[in-house]
């Protein structure tokens, strides 16, 4: 039998190139969109809820991180003309073009509702821009998890369906830490339930993700990005728990939850980026799991030690017989 091949790359370089993107701009434009959208949902109920300071607070921290996450993806562009030359089209097929363009329409919605808020002024136009804040912002949450799954980088495309539960999950688990920090305790309540409910929903996701990607999860568990991902799985446990269990009447414990939720989903966001980076730098997390995917050959007469059967008897010799 031929023995099993073991597995090599060229040289031990890696099969697919890994992205270019800086880690600060763009692990760091993931977490602050993922504020900013969740922040206006969460916006958008206090105000119907009658929590006028949180809603403020929350409008405040959305153009605030979305202002941020702009800046960060400009810088990683290179040349702040790239932006706008985004917007020149739409195609629905394309992750970032789509993003762009979720960006566009929700900065300034987030704009117009955080002015009116902190000025008083303009209600009506106010209580519009907080709802169509509100309907862009899951969508500004999410899609950044789209437009990492839909490269080849191996710990991002093979939890594609996972992945988007992911950002979400702790994209709210960053904005109810952040109504923890800024807004008042007394209407907290709300915060306390979302922070625990995306804590829950977050380490769910992240377990479905890494039994989805089989020996890829790896990368989630190894090196820097393992660092991350537990301290991320700590610091939101921990802070979900202390703000459920004293956030309602100590504002210390409150804003110690928050801060928490915030540090934890921050970390979650470089721990997946830091995986992605790492799956794509080994060539082995590209090529096993396809072996390991492609139908083997189960043929019997395909084995290497397979002969051709001799005959015993022959007819020469019954006719020497």
């Amino acid at each position: 039998m031929v023995p099993e091949a073991e597995f090599a790359s060229y040289y031990g370089r890696p099969i697919i190139k890994a992205p270019s993107w800086s880690a600060t701009d763009i692990a760091g434009y993931f977490f602050l969109g993922g504020l900013a959208g969740a922040g206006s949902v969460l916006a958008a109920g206090a105000q119907l809820t009658g929590r006028g300071s949180t809603a403020t607070a929350m409008k405040v921290s959305s153009l605030g991180a979305v202002s941020l996450a702009a800046a960060a993806l400009i810088h990683d562009l290179g040349v702040p003309s790239r932006f706008p030359n985004m917007l020149r089209v739409l195609k629905p097929t394309s992750p970032m073009s789509v993003g762009s363009w979720l960006l566009a329409a929700y900065g300034p919605a987030a704009g117009v509702a955080a002015v009116c808020a902190t000025t008083g002024r303009l209600p009506r136009i106010g209580a519009v821009a907080t709802g169509a804040a509100a309907v862009f912002g899951p969508a500004v949450a999410s899609y950044t998890a789209v437009l990492a799954a839909d490269t080849a980088v191996p710990a991002w495309h093979g939890a594609h369906r996972e992945l988007p539960y992911v950002f979400t999950a702790s994209a709210t688990a960053a904005a109810s830490g952040m109504a923890l920090v800024a807004g008042p305790v007394r209407e907290s309540a709300p915060a306390r339930c979302a922070a625990v409910a995306a804590a829950m929903a977050e380490a769910a996701a992240v377990r479905a993700a890494e039994k989805r990607l089989g020996m890829v999860a790896e990368t989630y568990r190894q090196g820097r990005a393992g660092q991350l991902m537990r301290c991320a799985r700590w610091l939101t446990a921990a802070g979900a728990a202390g703000a459920a269990a004293l956030g309602g009447r100590s504002r210390t414990a409150a804003v110690a939850g928050g801060l928490a939720m915030l540090a934890g989903s921050a970390c979650t966001r470089f721990g997946v980026f830091a995986a992605g980076i790492a799956s794509a730098e080994d060539p082995k997390y590209t090529v096993v799991p396809q072996r390991s995917d492609a139908p083997s050959d189960t043929r019997s007469d395909t084995r290497s030690d397979a002969r051709p059967e001799v005959p015993t008897c022959g007819p020469h010799d019954h006719e020497e017989s």
